[in-house]
């Protein structure tokens, strides 16, 4: 089991730039002290940031601040023996410090510093600008020296720029987590994860994490910002969006095999997180 707090760093460079190649995404439960850039280049699954979930695929891009918990859990099909099947990322870390403690705070700074206020709700990197942060990850990663900080300022300073981004947690949104806490909710997300497409026991989630019913309720609510059963349904509707870009199902398979046992309780769950229906989504997807 990793910790929850990400312990990173590099006593060599200024910052820290990472390849990720796996069989899968780390797939803890975790945040660290450093603000965080990342793109997926291959693999999908469901991103938990904060107190938003998402399904995910290649070429989701993300900026976050310090202590923004986050997950990319990969698909089930990834975890499987012998599926060849293979994740590939490529982040950066770094401290508001990395070039000093008052870098930021110069007036040349202004619109970077304010980047890096917007990080901590995090920011999910959208249209043109998704695609020049991708290609400046890859550059990143050929670089040296102080060609190497100059092209990560170049990024921040086109990120701080752009309005190609969209919020990621709710206004006013704060980490209530503690590492101490690290194996409950692991066993909480490891749990949902593998049964949400069955009916998922309250009964049974709390007394796995040694907690009466309503404590769990109240535990849970206090540290996510939402209701379990509003946890459920959001990862119930990730994975449907997922089904529905695959398009090799319809939507009334898709409900079921997302989890519902009526398609009209789906259609207005998906429409209540999504804000369209399930059939306007998938058309829409095929057009872009």
């Amino acid at each position: 089991m990793k910790l929850l707090k990400k312990t990173l760093g590099s006593q060599v460079y200024s910052f820290e730039v990472q390849e990720l190649r796996e069989s899968h995404f780390d797939s803890s439960w975790h945040f660290h002290p450093h603000y965080q850039l990342f793109t997926v280049f291959e693999g999908t699954g469901t991103r938990f940031i904060g107190d938003d979930i998402q399904y995910f695929e290649a070429g989701d891009t993300v900026f976050l601040g310090p202590n923004v918990p986050h997950l990319w859990r990969s698909d089930k099909a990834y975890f499987e023996p012998n599926s060849g099947l293979q994740t590939h990322g490529i982040v950066v870390y770094f401290t508001e410090d990395f070039l000093g403690n008052d870098f930021f705070n110069k007036s040349e700074m202004h619109r970077i510093k304010q980047l890096l206020e917007h990080g901590q709700r995090g920011m999910d990197i959208v249209g043109e600008m998704r695609i020049k942060v991708r290609e400046g990850l890859q550059e990143l990663m050929k670089l040296e020296g102080f060609e190497r900080v100059l092209k990560l300022l170049t990024m921040l300073h086109q990120l701080s720029l752009s309005v190609d981004y969209q919020f990621i947690t709710s206004l006013g949104y704060v980490n209530m987590y503690k590492v101490s806490e690290t194996e409950r909710m692991q066993k909480v997300y490891d749990y949902v994860m593998k049964h949400f497409k069955e009916e998922v026991r309250l009964s049974e989630l709390a007394s796995l994490v040694s907690m009466s019913d309503a404590a769990f309720c109240r535990y849970f609510k206090s540290r996510t910002n939402k209701s379990f059963f509003d946890f459920i349904a959001e990862i119930r509707i990730g994975h449907a969006c997922k089904l529905l870009h695959e398009g090799t199902l319809n939507v009334t398979q898709v409900a079921y095999e997302s989890g519902y046992n009526t398609i009209s309780n789906f259609n207005r769950q998906f429409k209540s997180i999504v804000g369209k229906s399930p059939l306007v989504y998938q058309k829409e997807y095929r057009r872009d």
